[in-house]
């Protein structure tokens, strides 16, 4: 269990270092493109990723793939952490972070093949290169970029884990509802960017937050 809880607060810090990573290149080198905006010119999106073809994997690789590795290590630590005080709500722990981690994951995976597929469309028919792009961002937005429940619903078990075990602490729980229903007001399209950014930045510190938590437990259980 020491060893488990060590890779989960670990894990939990890549976690949040991807998040970070990527409101970084968000704001930066993509924010010129208009990536990520739903008002972006979708022509544009796809000059800027044949343009930027290796930055747009890398980018891809740590949201996407390296978060939900990451992901899935932390939600069986968490699991492993809750199981001897609430079993249920611990396994609820494990399969819904499970879930949001190959959601995550997928979408990572769809993306880089669709970018391979775009650039290479785009040296005979740019037109039809954007078309596909759009189809493929649609996929890749269906699966973990346009909408967070998969990530606020995990984030609300886990503040019901924190409430009934008492692990950790309440303000802890109360920024994982935050988060949860953030994600979840994410589908609601008239609200715009501003739920996906508090579940992002929400996200970073609890990450943060709960991978200190796990490597500090670890330092007391052997003090």
């Amino acid at each position: 269990m020491r060893r488990i809880q060590i890779w989960g607060g670990l894990a939990a810090i890549v976690c949040a270092a991807t998040y970070i990573f990527g409101f970084a290149l968000l704001t930066t080198l993509l924010a010129e493109s208009g990536y990520g905006s739903d008002a972006a010119d979708p022509a544009s999106i796809v000059t800027f990723i044949v343009e930027n073809t290796g930055l747009m994997i890398v980018w891809n690789m740590a949201i996407y793939v390296v978060n939900g590795l990451a992901l899935a290590a932390l939600a069986t630590a968490l699991a492993v952490h809750f199981r001897p005080h609430i079993h249920g709500l611990a396994q609820m722990v494990q399969t819904f972070g499970a879930l949001w981690a190959t959601l995550v994951v997928g979408a990572g995976m769809v993306a880089n093949v669709g970018i391979a597929d775009v650039v290479a469309k785009y040296q005979t028919d740019p037109t039809d290169a954007v078309r596909m792009w759009e189809m493929v961002s649609t996929i890749e937005n269906g699966l973990g970029g346009g909408n967070e429940i998969a990530g606020g619903v995990w984030a609300m078990v886990i503040a019901a884990a924190i409430l009934a075990s008492g692990l950790f602490s309440r303000a802890l729980a109360g920024l994982s509802v935050l988060i949860g229903i953030s994600g979840l007001l994410s589908v609601i399209p008239t609200l715009g960017e501003a739920p996906g950014a508090i579940f992002g930045l929400g996200y970073i510190v609890w990450f943060i937050w709960i991978g200190v938590a796990l490597l500090r437990d670890v330092e007391t259980n052997d003090s």
